[in-house]
């Protein structure tokens, strides 16, 4: 700011707010804060004497949710910036240094996306120079991207170049508001406890910039910076054909393929991703094919919300005569697929129905391609807790396993690892919020693989005069319908949250949960937040105690499973509900009745969104 906003600063600490913790984390971020407009931020509140807002923004902190550290952008200790950003990465050097004997020799990876705001002056491009910056200034090898990749590429770019660590900036399909800063492990597996309590620990230490800390031209100076662009963006497209099955077929298909990539990151890598395969490239949305930090086309630049926000994506399919509608979101990590009907109208597959699809066609695809009889024990599928049971049936059927994991792709990279360096073969894996695995190159949701493989097994279903509704069906005929429904409540009030789940375990007396929902009995409770499991022997949940998000489980006597969650990123009370019938149960009318019955008492007994002032889902 110069040397007069160095007096104002001056002169505004000299205020007191009346109170000495807020007094002194002001005395803090205006000693500290080098953002001209982040700094003027906290200026003008505590020169309107908003003390309330000063204390919201300054006197509490970041901390790692499902997918690290995210919050809005703007000034403040618990919002993401340029300070922030410093202080977690002096975090992260500090823990790397003590775990790592040859953190000097190996280096990290840093990746960015394409969000910024104009009004904080930040921008993912210079959160991701400054992190690098944090780490050159005490002599780390730093790999920076030098142009915003998919989430993916810095998991896969950690293992290529065996660094010990990597960041990606970014907030993946959340609002235009906000960012993040999302950590991998030298296993290439988003970071799991204790690393990230004890990362914690380390900012907590660290909290003011060092030397050098702010020193963004680092990135265009230091002879210790690697772009890593060129090498990985060619060895991922080369790893990627190790799950092309049909080369030829695809270079021949007639199906065209519409791409948007949500004003995000994704449209060149897709493009080079159906090269790789051998297809001709997807026909992207042009309103929508180039980064734009506002997201100016769609009202929310996530892809689960379905057909309100692929608007766009279908009418081009329309006029340019295309099936198949593919949607990465803005950091290519997550992806949407629609498919026009005969009916005229577009389906919309659900998370769930696309790994039901995606775990058929790699098992498959694995069988087809010279497995031999007693290997099928060796195969593992993976699933969140929240997520569709079908990959169990499948693999009940088929022989192959089936595993479980808490909510989040964390959970899933690290078991895939732990399953191959067992030298175990792991085919899929998934979460039911669209994020899919396919094959093990890069151990997090990838959007990238996913549109390309969904292009392959619509090619080569449309030789078979299958659509991927009707193979949908096929597949639920054969292993059983797994009808689901997935929603969620916003709850901006975190007392309110903690209050409907703490009546859910002292629910007709202390220390009991429900023995019913309305009409319908409850077989089983498995609470992960306390780790209470009465369906097993000892009540204890095989699942880790997750005590710092709410989840309770509720079998109940019809077979439905339902849970309700907090999100670990956004304001949200999250439901997700399941009817798993066996395959001669195949009245799916009844099935849909039966589910959206066990909702309703879910909702109306439970949650009480009127009560307790939650918002519904809009649409």
């Amino acid at each position: 700011m110069g040397d007069s906003g160095d007096v104002n600063s001056n002169l505004l600490v000299a205020r007191s707010t009346g109170d000495a913790q807020l007094d002194r984390a002001v005395r803090q971020w205006l000693s500290w804060d080098q953002n001209p407009k982040t700094k003027e931020q906290i200026e003008n509140l505590l020169q309107n004497g908003m003390n309330k807002e000063l204390r919201d923004r300054l006197c509490c902190r970041l901390t790692f949710g499902t997918a690290g550290l995210r919050s809005a952008m703007g000034a403040g200790f618990c919002y993401i910036n340029d300070l922030t950003v410093i202080q977690s990465t002096q975090g992260m050097y500090k823990y790397l240094e003590r775990c790592f004997s040859d953190f000097r020799q190996r280096g990290f990876v840093v990746g960015y996306d394409t969000r910024g705001q104009v009004t904080s002056s930040c921008s993912s491009k210079r959160l991701a120079k400054l992190t690098a910056a944090v780490l050159l200034a005490k002599g780390i090898p730093v790999y920076l991207f030098s142009k915003y990749v998919p989430t993916p590429f810095v998991p896969y770019a950690v293992q290529q170049l065996k660094a010990v660590a990597g960041v990606m900036i970014t907030a993946s399909h959340n609002r235009k508001e906000d960012n993040g800063y999302k950590v991998y492990w030298e296993n290439g597996a988003q970071i799991t406890s204790p690393h990230d309590k004890e990362i914690l620990k380390c900012i907590e230490e660290c909290v003011e910039p060092w030397n050098g800390s702010w020193n963004e031209n680092l990135v265009n100076t230091s002879p210790l910076i690697q772009d890593p662009l060129e090498e990985i963006c060619k060895c991922y497209m080369e790893d990627l054909k190790k799950i092309c099955y049909h080369g030829e077929l695809n270079a021949k298909t007639n199906l065209k393929f519409i791409h948007t990539s949500f004003h995000g990151v994704g449209h060149d890598y897709v493009q080079l991703a159906f090269k790789a395969f051998g297809f001709k490239p997807p026909i992207p949305v042009p309103e929508q094919k180039d980064p734009d930090p506002d997201f100016s086309t769609v009202k929310c630049p996530n892809p689960e919300e379905g057909e309100s926000v692929l608007e766009l994506s279908l009418r081009l399919a329309e006029r340019e005569s295309a099936r198949v509608v593919v949607a990465t979101d803005p950091d290519a990590d997550r992806l949407a697929v629609a498919e026009l009907q005969e009916n005229g109208l577009w389906k919309v597959f659900t998370g769930n129905e696309l790994a039901a699809l995606f775990g058929w066609w790699m098992f498959r695809s694995w069988k087809a391609n010279g497995y031999k009889e007693a290997d099928v024990k060796n195969v593992y599928m993976l699933a969140t807790t929240v997520s569709s049971k079908i990959l169990k049936a499948i693999a009940l059927k088929e022989g192959f396993h089936f595993e479980e994991t808490l909510p989040g792709f964390k959970w899933i990279g690290s078991r895939v690892k732990d399953l191959l360096d067992n030298g175990k073969e792991v085919l899929f894996a998934f979460e039911e919020s669209i994020g899919f695995m396919c094959g093990t190159s890069v151990l997090d949701k990838d959007g990238v693989s996913a549109a390309v493989v969904t292009a392959e097994m619509a090619s080569y279903l449309e030789t078979k005069n299958l659509t991927l509704a009707q193979q949908l069906t096929e597949i639920y005929q054969m292993y059983g319908y797994h009808i689901s429904k997935t929603s969620y409540f916003l709850c901006y009030d975190p007392p309110t949250i903690k209050r409907i789940f703490e009546k859910l375990r002292n629910f007709d007396s202390p220390k009991s949960y429900p023995k019913s929902c309305g009409a319908h009995s409850i077989l089983h409770v498995r609470d992960v937040t306390t780790g209470y499991d009465s369906s097993q022997r000892n009540k204890k949940s095989v699942l880790p105690v997750s005590k710092n998000s709410q989840m309770i489980t509720f079998t109940f006597q019809n077979g439905c499973v339902a849970t309700l969650r907090t999100s670990g990123t956004e304001p949200k009370i999250k439901y997700y509900a399941e009817m798993c019938a066996p395959p001669e149960q195949s009245d799916k009318t009844i099935l849909e009745e039966l589910l959206q019955k066990v909702i309703e008492a879910l909702i109306e007994n439970f949650l009480e969104p009127s009560k307790n002032g939650l918002i519904w889902r809009s649409m």
